[in-house]
């Protein structure tokens, strides 16, 4: 199975809210993004609003032809905006004011009560659910535990390291991803990759099925092009994928 690619478009939402105009516009981004190949469009709703906001979800609801992934905190409010608007799959995710962007994944450990309530309320409504979780077995089980179908592996610490740091967490996360895969979770990925460094995952990390990518292929696009930053990802995975 090919590994596909989710493409975050809250930086560009980022950019306009620096200036509280109506431009850039994730939405039209988002656009760009499938018709230059993207499998899905993920946004983080985040508590304070920092960058995307309610309009900018319930436009993407209509507008997202791929698959549309709400990222969002394990809250109430964010529970009901999930139940309104409908995505396709909700990413529950740890969230802190003060962070500049996710710093970790969940315990679901320590909320695996909290977090099955969510799950099950979510599924009821024919919403899955993916937890973001670090590499962690014992989070990868609690996860299991929870009836939430898919995984995503927090990359951050593969894709911010150097040398031997990387590799021990390269090889956490496919330790992760073969655990996660033998108890039937789909597995998802992302956090700091880039197009230098996504092949390289790709090749080692089975089974992987998605790839969640923001704010370095926003960032290659000031420069190439929304279209040819998107292409240029696709390549990095196909080229990752021709080496296993």
């Amino acid at each position: 199975m090919s590994v596909s690619l989710h493409v975050n478009v809250d930086h560009v939402a980022t950019l306009r809210q620096a200036r509280g105009t109506r431009y850039p516009d994730p939405v039209h981004a988002a656009v760009v993004c499938e018709r230059a190949g993207a499998a899905g469009i993920t946004v983080h709703l985040r508590e304070d609003r920092r960058h995307v906001q309610d309009r900018d979800v319930e436009v993407l609801r209509e507008v997202v032809s791929t698959r549309l992934n709400l990222e969002m905190a394990a809250t109430e409010e964010m529970l009901q905006i999930a139940l309104r608007v409908r995505p396709d799959i909700v990413t529950l995710v740890p969230e802190r004011r003060l962070e500049r962007t996710t710093e970790g994944g969940l315990d679901v450990v320590a909320r695996r009560e909290e977090l099955t309530r969510f799950v099950g309320t979510l599924a009821d409504a024919g919403i899955p659910t993916s937890l973001f979780i670090d590499p962690v077995a014992a989070q990868v089980e609690a996860s299991v535990e929870t009836g939430a179908p898919v995984i995503e592996l927090h990359t951050g610490v593969y894709a911010h390291g150097h040398g031997l740091e990387a590799t021990r967490a390269l090889h956490a996360l496919a330790a992760a991803a073969e655990l996660g895969g033998t108890r039937g979770l789909v597995i998802a990925a992302g956090h700091g990759l880039t197009s230098r460094n996504v092949g390289e995952l790709v090749r080692r990390v089975l089974p992987l099925e998605e790839l969640n990518i923001g704010h370095a292929l926003v960032s290659d696009a000031l420069f190439e092009g929304l279209d040819h930053a998107v292409a240029s990802f696709l390549a990095a995975i196909a080229d990752g994928e021709s080496q296993r």
